[in-house]
């Protein structure tokens, strides 16, 4: 009988595999028994799963949710990561951990040991200022970001990797240059303070391995405690910390390219040439250059007198190299936690070198970085933290100089030197101007070009700075739960300290002009001078930060309290400057019933020592009221709504903008007069700006109303808010004055302003399968209208500043270009200036006939601004990918000045691509510039419409894509995971107006585009 059984059983496979390979191969389905002659096909025998589940270093992960997709039956993971399932063979094991990518796997064994990698936490609780706060009671309006998405991009500071990622906050990337790339951060229009740990201290060039999270206190509820500073919102950054375990170390190495994005488009030499002598045309002159000249730059046969060099190509790098290596490790007992960080960070810039040279002329930064955090357990009550910091930022200059530049001294500005003025004379420089070298090798210049651009790249020296800064923070925490449960104290100093000082090494060199040949004669301009060698310090700031707190977190049955106080002071000076003192008591309390109707007040009392005693300390205030309606009985059985959270604050909020002891008055250096029988220039005393003994702090009054809500089982969030600010006793200085005074006007409380807007973040995260996603935009508005502001009395309702927007620009409207002259015998005359046909044509909006300072209104609208990003991603068996959009509407860009006008600097400056759009008689009905003329023109170039553009833009700000290597592999290599990935920076840019970069235009250092390539190992 079992012979038979068997015979049948083969038979039967043997059909089936030849029949229908993939139904035979299917995990499903099987034979499981012969019963009177029917084959029954059914799931496979029952398996007892068990296994254990770990993070990427190994360490077991403890709340592990294993369940069977097919049943939902599902059992959690201990504390050592181990856990037991009952299981079909062919069933698929769902493991879910909030903070870690949901992953499936087949039951095809007895023991399977899962490795989940991170992904984005849905946190329970969020940084507030001093602490943290339940998700479920918060009632303020806050933004959090991350470390796993600030670590995806390679930028040097840490302001560029928060663009587009949080609603309410926005960057402006104003330079490219290394090492100052003058990204500048603003949060609901206001320039935030920023808090490192609690801690006042501006660090923006940091590396991200090193920070947990970074958050945006954007309404006053969750600034007022910090009174004279509360009023412009809070960068808050919180460092890693130590975590009990084993020992987990992260080594990160990257490398990319960098490239400039947008360089102006200077003409070639006959272009150049042809348009030159067109615009003397214009101005009823001669010609300058000859049919001649024009055909030596056509044909290129006579680089020597007829030059025509791109400039930018012989000064600029196409691409240059950004690297960064970083190391981290943490773990700790339950005594002892720690994390180290360290960091270096290369950043080339993108000027060419000479090879003559033994130093370097080019635009570059290093930096070092070291971070240690640690938690020392000294008894089981008392808690000690000590974090230090250390940074070297490392950065260099080519001279810059021309062949007339005076030699650079302590007192001499770093205009006229270094990269900015190499980037200013580019954009100043035909190609036409001077060969590179002159037949002799010697360098080329002339009477009127004593600015050779790679000797003032390559041979006038260089400028190194070096800024050194250190900080620590140390502090004890008491728990007295003997006391009263919850009650507790803690003590904090912190100091830190920032010395830069600069190196200058500075040359002078002379240029050449081949006047005449056979023989050779050459004209000198300058002087060949040596290198001289000068030490500055140039800016040296301390910063002492004391602080004193108790809390106490109370639950009494169904009510919760959590009360905070706190005293603290900052005592900051920069260089010889009396320091800045400010001192603070504040206190929060925060309750909820049931998690379900929620309050909460701060206060602080706040005074700062740069106002005059007895008028330095002020009162603020803010509550909070809400109400968690998806906690409410008759929204218990809705299951797709698992949080609704309606919230409305108010606060009254200050902001210290005291100048320099600005209720003392001051006398200044005068000028001179001659005195004694022999003359002998005395230098005097005058008076100067007025005081003002009455001078405040800035105040505002400030609202929100928000919802917060999370769907669908937590997989869609979604934040929004109505903000309202008014800002009043604003200082300014007033408009309706007399120079008859004889001196400056004092700075006062006069200025009104409105801040108000609305802010959407949402967040989707879901799986299929092994396939996670997420999606996460956010967008928000912000409208800056000035109420009041104390200014001249205007005869038109066009001319009047109050009620415009805060960026406004005044201009004239234009209305085309003039075509012909009967058009300008008919048209308004412009007040000393007498037009001719391709001249900018002005609207005279008090039709009295005459265009002059009476014509100029507002030329931006006042519509919100709409800032917007769109944050997504997904993994896929060991793949993951994500990408940063950022973008602006209702944005301006007024372009103007040596980039965009031709032949500036009376007929010296270079001409550029934008410039054959000229009008000409030929090109009237499609020109988009005004006619030629050599240097200046005051009618084309006043301040107008006609050069205002729309800014508005969409910039894909990051990009990357990432594979780790299968567990399998790592573990024979005894590594916890390898990690590969490339990313890039400014990688996309669509704009409205695309002849320029929408961010960094003009004749300033250029944005960067970064392409990047690096390796994580984690051991």
């Amino acid at each position: 009988m079992r012979k038979t059984y068997f015979k049948q059983l083969m038979l039967f496979s043997l059909t089936v595999y030849a029949v229908c390979p993939s139904v035979a191969n299917a995990n499903t389905i099987r034979v499981k028994s012969h019963v009177t002659g029917k084959i029954v096909v059914t799931k496979n025998h029952r398996l007892e799963v068990t296994g254990t589940v770990t993070d990427n270093f190994g360490n077991p992960l403890f709340g592990v949710k294993v369940s069977i997709k097919e049943t939902g039956t599902s059992v959690s993971t201990d504390k050592n990561g181990k856990y037991k399932i009952s299981a079909v063979e062919g069933d698929i094991l769902i493991f879910t951990l909030n903070g870690y990518l949901v992953k499936e796997v087949e039951a095809n064994q007895a023991l399977l040991n899962i490795s989940l990698g991170e992904s984005q936490k849905r946190q329970a609780t969020t940084p507030v200022l001093y602490g943290e706060q339940s998700v479920t009671t918060n009632l303020q309006s806050t933004s959090t970001v991350y470390n796993n998405d600030l670590i995806k991009v390679p930028v040097a500071g840490i302001n560029n990797a928060l663009s587009g990622r949080l609603a309410g906050l926005y960057t402006l990337q104003s330079s490219g240059r290394p090492g100052a790339d003058g990204t500048s951060i603003t949060v609901r229009g206001n320039v935030p303070l920023v808090l490192v740990n609690g801690v006042p201290r501006d660090y923006p060039s940091i590396d991200p391995e090193e920070i947990e999270s970074v958050t945006i206190l954007k309404d006053g509820l969750s600034t007022v405690m910090l009174g004279q500073q509360s009023s412009n919102s809070v960068v808050m950054i919180t460092t890693r910390k130590g975590e009990v375990g084993k020992q987990r170390i992260s080594l990160t190495a990257q490398a990319g390219l960098q490239s400039a994005i947008k360089l102006p488009q200077p003409l070639g030499a006959f272009d150049y040439a042809t348009l030159y002598n067109e615009a003397l045309a214009n101005d009823g002159k001669a010609p300058r250059y000859t049919a001649a000249d024009l055909n030596a730059w056509a044909t290129g046969s006579d680089p020597v007198f007829h030059p025509d060099v791109d400039w930018y190509g012989t000064i600029l790098k196409p691409n240059t190299v950004f690297s960064r290596y970083n190391l981290n490790t943490y773990g700790g007992g339950n005594s002892t936690r720690y994390f180290l960080d360290v960091d270096y960070l290369n950043q080339s810039g993108i000027l060419k070198q000479d090879d003559q040279n033994t130093y370097s002329t080019n635009t570059d930064y290093k930096r070092y970085l070291v971070r240690t955090n640690i938690d020392i357990d000294i008894t089981p009550t008392t808690l000690l933290n000590l974090n230090l910091f250390g940074r070297i930022q490392n950065g260099n200059q080519p001279g810059g100089a021309g062949a007339n530049t005076a030699i650079f001294t302590t007192g001499t500005t770093l205009a006229n030197f270094g990269g900015n003025n190499i980037f200013a004379q580019l954009a100043a420089t035909p190609n036409n101007a001077y060969p590179i070298f002159n037949p002799n090798g010697s360098l080329a210049g002339s009477s009127d070009y004593q600015t050779n651009l790679w000797a003032a790249t390559t041979r006038s020296g260089y400028f190194y700075n070096s800024t050194r800064d250190v900080s620590a923070d140390i502090s004890l925490r008491k728990t007295l739960d003997n006391v009263t449960k919850g009650l507790w104290l803690k003590a904090l100093a912190s100091f830190n300290t920032s010395v830069s000082e600069n190196i200058i090494r500075t040359k002078q060199y002379a240029v050449y002009k081949l006047a005449s040949t056979n023989p050779d004669v050459y004209q000198k301009f300058g002087v060949d001078g040596q290198q001289i060698n000068l030490s500055t310090n140039s800016g040296q700031s301390r910063n002492l930060f004391v602080d004193f707190s108790a809390g106490l977190d109370k639950t009494y049955g169904n009510h919760s309290i959590n009360a905070l106080l706190k005293y603290n002071s900052q005592s900051a000076q920069t260089a010889n400057q009396i320091p800045m003192i400010f001192s603070n008591l504040s206190g929060r309390v925060d309750y909820n019933y049931k998690e379900k109707y929620l309050a909460e007040v701060a206060l602080s009392y706040s005074g700062l020592n740069r106002y005059e005693e007895g008028n330095r300390f002020g009162f603020f205030y803010g509550f909070g009221l809400g109400w968690n309606i998806a906690k409410e009985d008759f929204l218990k059985d809705t299951k797709w709504l698992n949080a609704l959270k309606v919230r409305a604050n108010y606060a009254y909020t200050g902001n210290a903008n005291a100048g320099y002891f600005a209720y003392k008055q001051y006398y200044v250096t005068g000028g001179s007069y001659n005195y004694g029988t022999t003359p002998t220039a005395i230098t005097g005393t005058t008076e100067g700006t007025l005081a003002n003994a009455n001078i405040t702090w800035e105040k505002a009054n400030q609202y929100n109303l928000g919802i917060d809500a999370s769907l669908f089982n937590n997989k869609l969030s979604i934040a929004a808010d109505y903000f309202n600010n008014e800002n009043f006793d604003l200082i300014q200085t007033r408009g309706r004055s007399s120079a008859l005074l004889g001196t400056a006007y004092p700075a006062e409380n006069i200025g009104i302003s409105r801040y108000s807007g609305v802010e959407f973040d949402l967040k989707y995260s879901n799986n299929i399968g092994n396939f996670n996603y997420y999606i996460a935009p956010n967008v928000f508005s912000l409208q800056k209208i000035i109420q009041y502001q104390d200014e001249i009395d205007r005869p038109y309702s066009w001319m009047v500043r109050t009620g415009q927007r805060e960026d406004q620009t005044f201009g004239y409207i234009a209305d085309g270009l003039f075509q012909n002259q009967a058009e300008i015998n008919s048209s308004a005359k412009i007040q000393g200036y007498s037009p001719v046909p391709g001249d900018i044509k002005y609207k005279d909006l008090n039709s009295d006939g005459i265009i002059n300072e009476l014509d100029i209104q507002s030329l931006k609208n006042n519509n919100p601004v709409w800032f917007y990003g769109l944050n997504l991603g997904f993994s896929y068996k060991g793949f993951d990918f994500s990408a940063l959009l950022q973008g602006v509407q209702n944005r301006y860009v007024y372009v103007s000045g040596s980039t965009e006008w031709a032949f500036q600097n009376n007929g010296l400056g270079q001409a550029f691509e934008q410039n054959l759009g000229r009008w000409t008689p030929a090109t009237a009905a499609i020109a988009t510039q005004p006619r030629l003329t050599i240097g200046s023109n005051p009618n084309n170039e006043a301040t107008s419409s006609y050069w205002l553009h729309d800014g508005s833009y969409v910039r894909l700000k990051n990009v990357e894509l990432g594979y780790t290597l299968p567990k399998t592999l790592t573990n024979k290599l005894k590594l916890a995971s390898i990690r590969f990935f490339v990313n890039a920076v400014n990688a996309v840019t669509l704009s409205a107006y695309d002849r320029v970069d929408p961010e960094v235009y003009g004749n300033g250092y250029p944005l960067q585009r970064v392409v990047n390539a690096g390796l994580n190992v984690k051991f």
